[in-house]
């Protein structure tokens, strides 16, 4: 098999999770960038990637990367690039692009011209001047950076965060690739208490149930590079069951979430029972001011409402307090929280141990950590 150079794509701030995500896998000569982790690989690595990362947003083939300051040097760089290798004869091959701080500023330009270049070297591959393109999709981008052209093939599709277990959306979820992150930078492992006191449609909780009975998460959702004829069948037939296999469904959890949103439960509970989990996860509608988690040395993980509106920051600022309050009645439990709120930790009653900034969607947030005691080591 030929070696691939492989881009996993990663939401700002999360690239070094994602790295460390890759050498767990096995991939040692990772190399982190602004909103992307470049490795090498081959075929069954397009599958293991897509199978197995959970903070990672797309896995993309690197097909060529060349300056381009004028559309002449964007299309001889674009035609020299193996595009038969990749895409048939009756492949679609639509073109997405950005531009950033480069003389070809005009996106649908740059999509054009890379359009036509690919169609000039299949046409000399395949000896036809029509391409119907009715066959398995190949999603090209073309992104443009300080006049370098850095030409893609996206083999995910829609975005690894959407696992295939979720049929309900709530408003303004968590996606599922930020909340295994918040998990992976806590201490929390499967043998301690999890509890988040506004778990919304539970994603945080589901990612935790998936991460702790090992089940990769891009199980339960297929790929359009499952359908490139270059990727042979049994790679990811193969990749499939090494998932299953690794699957640790013996694991006790203790998982908890409640919510003040009845319907944000009922989002949560159909969720976890697509997913297979239904019985894993405990959910109840409370406030935060009654929630009592249960148990020693667990973790409170959570992602609280941020309070847009003006009406709403003083309930953000009740709710805050409240955690503190329950911070100070559990002394052998760490608390995490995913907030834009200034003063969070003001009205929290301490400073936290760590920060991390992180943006969930667009929003900046800081990740705030108060780390309780570890667990006592088993003997």
């Amino acid at each position: 098999m030929p070696e691939l150079q492989l881009i996993a794509t990663a939401p700002m701030g999360l690239e070094a999770i994602v790295a460390r995500e890759l050498k767990e896998l096995g991939y040692n000569d990772v190399q982190v960038e602004n909103g992307r982790v470049n490795f090498t690989g081959d075929y069954k690595d397009i599958c293991r990637c897509n199978l197995w990362l959970r903070t990672s947003d797309r896995i993309l083939v690197k097909m060529g990367e060349f300056p381009a300051k004028t559309f002449d040097e964007l299309f001889e760089g674009t035609k020299a690039l193996p595009w038969q290798d990749w895409i048939p004869a009756n492949g679609e091959f639509p073109v997405e692009g950005r531009s950033h701080h480069s003389q070809l500023s005009s996106v649908p330009a740059c999509q054009g011209i890379v359009k036509k270049a690919i169609v000039e070297k299949l046409k000399q591959s395949y000896h036809t001047d029509w391409f119907q393109e009715n066959g398995p999709r190949y999603v090209i981008e073309v992104n443009l950076l300080k006049d370098v052209a850095l030409l893609t093939l996206d083999t995910t599709g829609p975005a690894l965060h959407k696992r295939g277990y979720r049929k309900l959306v709530t408003e303004a979820p968590l996606k599922e690739t930020m909340a295994a992150a918040l998990l992976q930078i806590s201490r929390w492992n499967p043998s301690r208490p999890l509890y988040d006191p506004c778990c919304g449609s539970g994603t945080i909780l589901i990612e935790a149930a998936l991460l702790g009975w090992n089940i990769a998460p891009g199980l339960r959702r297929s790929f359009p590079s499952e359908h490139w004829p270059a990727i042979p069948e049994e790679l990811w037939s193969e990749a499939r069951e090494e998932a299953f296999d690794a699957v640790q469904d013996d694991q006790p959890l203790q998982l908890t979430g409640s919510d003040i949103d009845p319907k944000a439960i009922e989002v949560a509970k159909a969720a976890a029972k697509s997913a297979g989990l239904a019985g894993e996860i405990d959910f109840q509608v409370l406030p935060a001011s009654k929630a009592h988690p249960q148990g020693e040395y667990g973790c409170l993980i959570t992602n609280p409402p941020y309070g847009e509106r003006l009406s709403e920051k003083t309930e953000v600022e009740k709710l805050v307090r409240t955690l503190g309050h329950t911070a100070n009645q559990l002394p052998t439990w760490s608390f995490f929280a995913l907030s834009p709120t200034k003063q969070f930790e003001h009205y929290f009653g301490r400073k936290a141990d760590k920060r991390r900034k992180l943006f969930n969607g667009r929003i900046e947030c800081q990740y705030y950590q108060f780390l309780g005691p570890l667990p006592p080591r088993r003997s």
